[in-house]
């Protein structure tokens, strides 16, 4: 019968440690193997690049086709239209003019969202329909305090060359038509993409 020596049961310990820790990675990786690391080079992605988009969101509420809709109406008792409800399908044009040539659309919502001031949460998409950016999108959320000169929302997506974008919008009302409720805003959005 041989001799247990020290040198052994360190052996054999060492032999068990780093088997239990080979079966309990095997076991991790299985439990994980719906998400792995890729390169990004594997899906195109290069050099990140910030672009600067400039446009005019036209919000029109009156006339026989508006593109900005009341879904849900505020109560009758609320100073700041809380509760109000819009879905949009608003023309992004490069000037200020509704006339102007039309590079996209913003669609989404806006709804009152604060019941001691104007306050919107704005949540749209703005889908591109010219140039290379054709079929891209922009992903805006955030709070719209519409009576500050200039409000900021975060860029929390996009898509097509835009993939990964991220970065933050600001908005300054161009004008606004008290007798129809027809807004036209400016939009600055700063995007980091690919």
């Amino acid at each position: 019968m041989a001799r247990t020596t020290p040198f052994h049961i360190f052996t054999l310990s060492i032999f068990l440690i780093s088997s239990i820790i080979t079966i309990i990675s095997a076991v991790d990786d299985d439990h994980y193997a719906f998400v792995k690391a890729i390169d990004k080079k594997k899906l195109g992605l290069k050099k990140e690049k910030l672009s600067h988009f400039k446009l005019y969101w036209h919000d029109v509420v009156s006339g026989p086709s508006p593109t900005s809709i009341m879904v849900v109406k505020p109560p009758s008792n609320s100073s700041t239209g809380f509760g109000l409800i819009n879905m949009i399908d608003n023309p992004l044009t490069m000037g200020p003019e509704l006339s102007s040539e039309v590079v996209g659309r913003a669609q989404g919502i806006y709804a009152s969202a604060s019941q001691k001031d104007i306050g919107l949460l704005m949540v749209m998409n703005f889908a591109f329909t010219e140039g290379k950016y054709n079929g891209s999108t922009i992903s805006i959320l955030g709070r719209n305090s519409v009576f500050d000169k200039v409000r900021e929302m975060t860029v929390i997506g996009g898509s097509g060359v835009l993939r990964f974008a991220r970065g933050y919008a600001q908005a300054t009302t161009n004008k606004f038509d008290l007798n129809t409720g027809d807004a036209t805003v400016e939009y600055n959005v700063y995007v980091m993409h690919y």
